[in-house]
């Protein structure tokens, strides 16, 4: 088989590369193509493998020849993020919502062309959820809570569920969405994410940095490993309709903590001084934002599939821990 990943050169999409690639397959078929596009390229080790192509640009403009290439299944991961589309509310409108558009129309010609329906992931967001005042957010969302979101982000996420939704029954796509939590703990520098610093709160004080938290650390969230969120992406691209409850939209598992147990883990795992280098300025403009998202969520449907969030935020930093001695050592230079 054929698969695209969008977004293929990112954190989650390469760390699903990789998982695909030692699997040999998916959903029973063997993968003889793993197509990687995003703006940047893959880590290089992963575009060395036989079996991958990359593809280099934005997706709106490269959509439609991504398509012809006849994908058999899609996992569509590429966006921009929440702080981003934020700021600059056409950036968010082109890279979301209008690529997501181009991408679903390239795949419905194909279709109109005889060939099977293609199978696609949609990545969306616990951030189409929000507080209305016609419907009180609970304090835990589920799969049956309704989507309000309050951002413009979590806006064109929902959008692009529906969309799935949509050119799903129609017949154009066998079509289903995934709502991630926040990946904890990413690698590399903060992006423009409004929920970057849960992050960056683990990940500076074990490089040796200070980090700065911009909310009290009362607020909590629901946070995912990047291994529970591939395995997440996997499990719903392989489930049948009916494992999948008969809709296209479920929460992926999530781990509900506030920042301050966050904080305690980093103690417990990595020592005091580590946990020292973290420091509280408020920054009214992400805790805003994030003031706008669920303070905890739920995944009955995921849960059906046998999926499951990490046991606590010990787990997830020893996981970063055990990532970074074998690929990044230098990432924990704070560790001592």
């Amino acid at each position: 088989m054929r698969l695209l990943i969008t977004g293929g050169g990112g954190f989650v999409g390469a760390r699903l590369a990789r998982r695909l690639l030692e699997r040999g397959e998916l959903g029973g078929r063997p993968i003889a193509t793993l197509v990687l596009a995003d703006q940047i390229a893959p880590p290089a080790a992963l575009a060395a493998d036989p079996r991958v192509q990359v593809r280099v640009g934005p997706l709106l403009e490269q959509a439609a020849a991504l398509c012809e290439e006849a994908p058999d299944g899609v996992f569509h991961l590429a966006s921009a993020v929440s702080g981003e589309c934020e700021a600059d509310f056409d950036l968010g409108l082109r890279s979301n919502l209008d690529s997501t558009r181009a991408l679903l129309d390239g795949l419905r010609r194909q279709t109109a062309a005889g060939r099977a329906p293609a199978r696609l992931v949609f990545s969306s967001s616990v951030a189409v959820f929000g507080p209305d005042d016609a419907h009180p957010l609970p304090p835990v969302v589920d799969d049956n809570t309704l989507p309000t979101p309050q951002t413009s982000y979590g806006i064109q996420k929902y959008v692009c569920e529906q969309l799935v939704a949509d050119y799903s029954r129609k017949g154009y796509i066998d079509g289903r969405s995934a709502r991630l939590m926040t990946v904890t703990v990413r690698p590399g520098r903060p992006n423009g994410a409004a929920s970057s610093f849960f992050s960056g709160i683990l990940r500076e004080p074990l490089a040796g940095e200070t980090a700065i938290c911009p909310v009290d650390a009362s607020v909590t969230h629901p946070l995912s490993s990047p291994q529970r969120t591939v395995d997440g992406l996997i499990a719903v691209y392989e489930a049948t309709p009916a494992a999948l409850g008969g809709r296209t939209a479920l929460n992926l598992p999530a781990l509900n903590v506030s920042v301050a147990q966050m904080l305690e883990a980093l103690e417990r795992v990595a020592g005091p001084a580590v946990r020292a280098r973290v420091r509280f300025e408020r920054d009214e403009r992400i805790a805003g934002i994030v003031a706008r998202w669920p303070a905890g969520a739920r995944g009955e449907r995921a849960a059906a599939l046998g999926l499951q969030p990490e046991p606590d935020v010990d787990a997830i930093l020893r996981q970063y821990i055990d990532d970074c001695r074998r690929e990044r050592p230098e990432a924990l230079r704070g560790l001592g």
